[in-house]
């Protein structure tokens, strides 16, 4: 295990104005977002898309590293060169999901584990040998009302969390330690604060139990925001605030950054979130993004599988990773989305 080498591309991941692209999505995910513009999920059109993506220009100025799926990892350009190895040319780090998807967790209806421990070893050393530097792990956690999640659900998935982060450690790969707290219920911004620091203070509980490096990893957290069927909005402030005040409580100030997702928010809530969190700096640890949806939705939207919209499809991607970089600032405006 060398620790230089992980604190290293951890740093290198979120330096200064730069964050994530998370392109990691599995083959049902990317089919249903193919489907909302029209285009059939077929491998050829997958890569291409991956393509466009990691070609446009500029995006190495806000983009410190692509979350890339095993099969995007196996695939290259039109002239041959791995998706790996153009994203390490351009000073972007490849990054590789290796969890193989939430299931039911037995025994505890409506909660959920993440899979893929057996066996997890091997596929990083060879992940490792495809060009991946760092990796990452999704665990879900899903609130109804105040029975769920139950104290084994949360501790389920921070165990298997720590597990994986270890094993990625020990082969010099930087973990990303991904535990989400879904925005789809009725529940308010307190709950949410309530539930995401029983989360994050199980999680750090248990990497260090597992002597995870929190130097040599990255954490990727839900914002602290009100359920998507909540009746009470809460205010751009008001979701930075909770935020904040969570991570600062619970997250080690060793932990070199951490790079927010979406969750379903818009491109532009998104953006205004991280903007908001970044003003109310300086904070022990870099606030950046690891967003997917908010970063791809305006490029799949305008791309529609037709190569005569490629030019517009890129300028969408550089577009929101200069915002994006604007607000990992703190100066992002809204007018900017004009």
């Amino acid at each position: 295990m060398d620790n230089d080498r992980l604190r290293s591309v951890a740093n290198a991941i979120v330096t200064r104005e730069k964050g994530v692209l998370a392109a990691d999505e599995s083959a049902p995910t990317i089919r249903k977002r193919f489907d909302s513009v029209g285009v059939e999920s077929t491998e050829e059109n997958r890569r291409r898309y991956r393509e466009i993506l990691f070609t446009t220009a500029g995006i190495e100025r806000h983009i410190g590293g692509v979350i890339l799926f095993d099969e995007t990892l196996r695939q290259s350009t039109r002239d041959g060169t791995p998706f790996a190895r153009l994203l390490s040319d351009r000073g972007i780090i490849p990054g590789i999901k290796v969890d193989k998807g939430a299931r039911e967790l037995a025994l505890y209806p409506g909660e959920k584990i993440a899979e893929g421990l057996d066996g997890l070893r091997e596929r990083l050393v060879e992940y490792r040998q495809l060009g991946a530097e760092f990796a990452k792990w999704r665990a879900v956690i899903e609130i109804d009302g105040h029975d769920m999640p139950s104290p084994f659900g949360i501790r389920a998935n921070a165990h298997a969390l720590a597990r994986y982060a270890a094993l990625c450690q020990e082969l010099d790969i930087v973990p990303i330690v991904e535990p989400e707290v879904l925005m789809d219920g009725a529940h308010g911004i307190d709950r949410c604060e309530e539930v995401t620091s029983g989360v994050l203070q199980a999680v750090f509980s248990e990497l260090d139990a597992h002597r995870v490096l929190f130097e040599g990893m990255l954490l990727k957290p839900n914002m602290v925001i009100a359920g998507k069927r909540c009746d009470r909005c809460s205010s751009v402030e008001q979701v930075a605030e909770a935020t904040i005040r969570c991570m600062t409580r619970y997250v080690p100030a060793a932990v070199p950054g951490i790079v927010f997702l979406s969750g379903g928010q818009s491109a532009e809530d998104a953006t205004d979130h991280l903007n908001a969190m970044n003003r109310m700096g300086p904070h022990p640890w870099q606030v950046s993004f690891s967003y997917g949806r908010a970063l791809q939705a305006p490029v799949l939207a305008a791309w529609k599988g037709d190569e005569s919209n490629l030019e517009s499809a890129r300028h969408a991607l550089a577009k929101r990773c200069l915002l994006n970089g604007l607000a990992r600032q703190g100066k992002y405006a809204r007018y900017m989305e004009a």
